[in-house]
């Protein structure tokens, strides 16, 4: 019997071919060419690391994740391409202010001085 669809699309995860940093950005080029970068502050244990720790990245299980040896971190690029992060992005600076004077969001500075 064969269990095969002949017009169905087979469905492969992105593979990483390479993965390099700068600053704190991780980038990782895609078998399909695709280019990735992300800050490393997005995820709870690259986000304490140092610059010299985030550039010791390597790729693991033939492009499938990033692995960071010291730091005993594993992340899978389908989680990447995907936009799983750990940690929310940061507010640009500016975005805050505007929403603080806006009353819209309150800092612990601004928290206090209003009470």
């Amino acid at each position: 019997m064969n269990t095969t669809r002949p017009n169905q699309e087979t469905r492969t995860d992105p593979l990483a071919v390479k993965a390099w940093v700068e600053e704190r950005t991780i980038f990782i080029e895609l078998n399909d060419g695709r280019i990735f970068g992300f800050p490393a502050d997005r995820f709870r244990i690259l986000s304490r690391a140092s610059t010299d720790e985030l550039q010791t990245v390597t790729l693991r299980l033939n492009g499938y994740a990033l692995r960071w040896e010291d730091l005993d971190e594993d992340i899978t690029v389908p989680g990447i391409v995907t936009g799983h992060f750990e940690l929310p992005p940061p507010v640009p600076r500016r975005a805050m202010a505007v929403a603080e004077s806006r009353g819209t969001y309150k800092t612990k500075r601004t928290a206090a001085t209003s009470k």
